[in-house]
C-alpha cells in the first residue's frame, strides 16, 4: 500500500466516533464529485471553485510533455541549474518534491537582498528561472522576475529563453508573459495554491529540475480510488478523524519526520493545514518538530503528535497516543489534502479561503507607499534593538520573558525571522530553545514566507499566540527595476506591516532588530539560552 495510517488514544477513540457519520454523510464521494456544499451554505460559492485538486492527478498528465520537451530544450542548451521564485504553496510544494527526489532546485521564496543577490550570482549563465503565482500579481514573485530580467540583460542573455512563467489563466501575468513571448504554463483555477502540489505549481520547477513528475502523479493516483470510497478505511477520512476530530479538540499538531524518505513534508503540510483551517478563531495550528524536539517528551495536553515513518508493519506498535504514517510523496500528498478539507467540515470553517492574508498584504502596501523613518527602538542592548510590547527599561532577556509570561495553558509561541535566512540559520535554534523554557508549541518561520502559510493562522485562528519578531539591519541593498523601492524596504514594510496588523488583532509582539548581523545572532542565542 502507498500510505498506511495507525493511531492510538484518543485520536483511535476520533477516529472510531466520527468516521461513520462522515461515511453516512457521504462526504468522501462529495468531495470527489466536488460538491461545495459540504461545508455549509457560507462557503459553498468559494468551496464550489476550489476542489479542482481531486482531478489534479488526471488533468496534470497533460502537462508532463510539455515540462519534459522544455527539460530536455533547456539542457541541450546548457541550462542545469533551475531557480524558483515562488510563495506558499507555489514554493513548499516543489520543495519537498525535489528534496526527497534528491534533485537540486533553488527556491527563492524570499525578499531579503543578501539572499536575493546569493542567487542572482550563483550560475547566471547556465540558469533558468521559474516565476510561478496563481493571482500573477504576487509583490514577490514579481520583484523576482523583474530583477532575474535585468540580470539577464545585463549578462547578455535574452530573458525569455531563461524565464519560465507558472500561472492561473488570464491572471496579469499569464497576459503580460504570452505579450513577452516568455514560455508559460497554466495551471487549473479551480485549485487554491496550497492544494497545488500535483499541478503545474508543482510539476513545472520539480520536472525542469530533473524530477520524475510521472512517478509522483503514479504515487498520487494509486490512493485515489480509496479515497473516493465512503467507507470506514478511506485514508484521508481517518487522518481528519484523527487530527480534527479528538474531544477536547488537541489544536496543535507536532509533525515528526522519523526517518522517512519524504526530506521537508512538516513545512510543506504545516502551510496547507494552517492556512485552510485557521480562521474565525478556529483551525489546528502545525508545528515542525525534530525527532528530539522537547515537546516530544513533554505533557501538552493539546498537541498531537503525528510522526512520519518510512514504513510500518501492523504487528509493530504506535507509541501512546501519536499518529503514525508511512507512505510514498505522491501519496501523502493527496491524501493530506483530502483530509484537511474534510477537517474543515469537522471544525465547521471553510477550508479553501484564506480572509486573514490580504490584511499584511495591504499594510505591506500602505508602508512601501508611505514608507514612514522606522519608529525608534525602546532600547538597544549588545546590538539588538527592542520594540514592541516591552518595558523600556528591559533588559532583552526581560523582554521576552514579559512576551512569554502572556502565554495561556493553550498558547503557543511564533518565532518570525524576516532574515536572510541563508546567512543566519542558526537562528532556527531558538525554536527548541524557548519550547525548552516554556513547555508549550513553538512554530518557527521566515519571512515573509510564512506570510503564505501559518500567517493565516496566526490572524484567523485562536487568539492564544505570542509573537517574537526577529529582523536584521540590511548591511547590503537591492533595486527592484522599475519599483519605486527595494528588496530591503520591501522585507522592512513586510516585518512592520505584519506586526502592526497583529497588535491590531490583539496579539503580544515583541520586535527584535539584529544590528550587527551574525554577531548579534549569537548574542541572542546567548540571552535566550
Amino acid at each position: 500500500m502507498s500510505f498506511d495510517i495507525a493511531v492510538t488514544g484518543p485520536a483511535a477513540e476520533a477516529v472510531a466516533r466520527v468516521v461513520p457519520t462522515l461515511v453516512a454523510d457521504g462526504v468522501a464521494s462529495g468531495i470527489m464529485t466536488q460538491n461545495g456544499s459540504l461545508w455549509g451554505p457560507d462557503a459553498e460559492s468559494e468551496a464550489t471553485k476550489r476542489l479542482g485538486w481531486v482531478e489534479a492527478v488526471a488533468i496534470s498528465q497533460t502537462l508532463v510533455p510539455g515540462i519534459l520537451e522544455l527539460r530536455d530544450a533547456l539542457r541541450d542548451r546548457g541550462v542545469d541549474h533551475i531557480v524558483l521564485g515562488g510563495m506558499g504553496g507555489s514554493s513548499l510544494a516543489p520543495e519537498v518534491i525535489t528534496k526527497t527526489a534528491g534533485v537540486e532546485l533553488t527556491v527563492l521564496d524570499a525578499t531579503a537582498p543578501g539572499q536575493v543577490l546569493a542567487a542572482l550570482g550563483d550560475r547566471l549563465s547556465t540558469t533558468a528561472v521559474v516565476i510561478s503565482s496563481k493571482s500573477g500579481s504576487t509583490v514577490e514573485t514579481d520583484s523576482q522576475k523583474r530583477v532575474y530580467e535585468h540580470a539577464f540583460r545585463s549578462a547578455g542573455i535574452d530573458p525569455v529563453e531563461r524565464i519560465v512563467i507558472v500561472t492561473d489563466p488570464g491572471s496579469p501575468l499569464d497576459e503580460s508573459a504570452r505579450s513577452d513571448g516568455y514560455a508559460v504554463f497554466n495551471a487549473d483555477p479551480n485549485v487554491g495554491g496550497r492544494y497545488s502540489a500535483l499541478t503545474a505549481f508543482g510539476l513545472v520547477p520539480s520536472g525542469l529540475a530533473g524530477v520524475d513528475i510521472e512517478a509522483l502523479l503514479d504515487e498520487a493516483g494509486s490512493v485515489s480510488l480509496q479515497l473516493a470510497l465512503d467507507n470506514d478505511e478511506n485514508p484521508g477520512l481517518v487522518l481528519a478523524a484523527a487530527i480534527a476530530g479528538t474531544s477536547p479538540l488537541k489544536d496543535k499538531l507536532g509533525i515528526v519526520s522519523d526517518g522517512t524518505h519524504i526530506v521537508g513534508f512538516g513545512d510543506w503540510v504545516e502551510q496547507l493545514i494552517a492556512e485552510s483551517t485557521g480562521k474565525d478563531g478556529r483551525g489546528l495550528l502545525p508545528v515542525v518538530l525534530e525527532i528530539d524536539a522537547p515537546e516530544i517528551g513533554a505533557s501538552i495536553p493539546d498537541l498531537q503528535i503525528v510522526r512520519l515513518v518510512e514504513s510500518r508493519k501492523e504487528t509493530e506498535e504506535v507509541a501512546d497516543g501519536e499518529i503514525e504514517i508511512s507512505g510514498t510523496l505522491g501519496a501523502q500528498i493527496l491524501v493530506w489534502e483530502f483530509a484537511t478539507a474534510v477537517a474543515g467540515r469537522l471544525l465547521g470553517i471553510n477550508p479553501f479561503d484564506q480572509p486573514d492574508v490580504e490584511s499584511a498584504k495591504i499594510a505591506t502596501r500602505g508602508l512601501l507607499d508611505a514608507r514612514p523613518e522606522a519608529t525608534e527602538p525602546l532600547f538597544v542592548e549588545d546590538g539588538i534593538e527592542v520594540r514592541g510590547t516591552a518595558s523600556a527599561s528591559s533588559s532583552v532577556r526581560t523582554a521576552v520573558d514579559e512576551l512569554l509570561a502572556q502565554l495561556g495553558p493553550d498558547g503557543y509561541v511564533a518565532i518570525q525571522a524576516y532574515v536572510d535566512r541563508t546567512a543566519l540559520p542558526e537562528l532556527a535554534e531558538l525554536r527548541s530553545v524557548i519550547a525548552a523554557r516554556t513547555g508549550r508549541p513553538v512554530t518557527f518561520g521566515w519571512g515573509p514566507r510564512f506570510l503564505h502559510s501559518t500567517g493565516q493562522f496566526h490572524k484567523g485562528g485562536p487568539a492564544v499566540g505570542v509573537f517574537l519578531q526577529i529582523t536584521a539591519t540590511e548591511t547590503v541593498d537591492l533595486d527592484i527595476p522599475e519599483r519605486p523601492f527595494t528588496f530591503g524596504q520591501l522585507i522592512a514594510a513586510q516585518a512592520a506591516g505584519d506586526a502592526s496588523v497583529l497588535v491590531d488583532h490583539g496579539r503580544p509582539v515583541v520586535t527584535l532588530t539584529l544590528t550587527d548581523g551574525a554577531a548579534s545572532a549569537t548574542t541572542l542565542s546567548r540571552i535566550l539560552a
